[in-house]
């Protein structure tokens, strides 16, 4: 599955984890991606969609 937002193309950032000795290490932070069931031009779609567009509603679902 695709680590990306079909709708606002958000995806993994990298970075640095910083211990308590400042030792830096690579670090991911993913996106909280769900492949749902969406309404897309009057017709039912599968897509990778995140949480906050979700909750923003930018994406209808659709009910089974």
């Amino acid at each position: 599955m695709a680590r990306r937002c079909e709708i606002c193309g958000k995806r993994a950032q990298v970075g640095y984890k910083i211990s308590h000795s400042h030792i830096r290490t690579k670090k991911k932070w993913n996106p909280n991606i769900q492949r749902v069931k969406v309404y897309v031009d009057g017709k039912v779609k599968r897509m990778n969609v995140c949480t906050q567009c979700l909750k923003s509603n930018k994406v209808v679902k659709a009910v089974h």
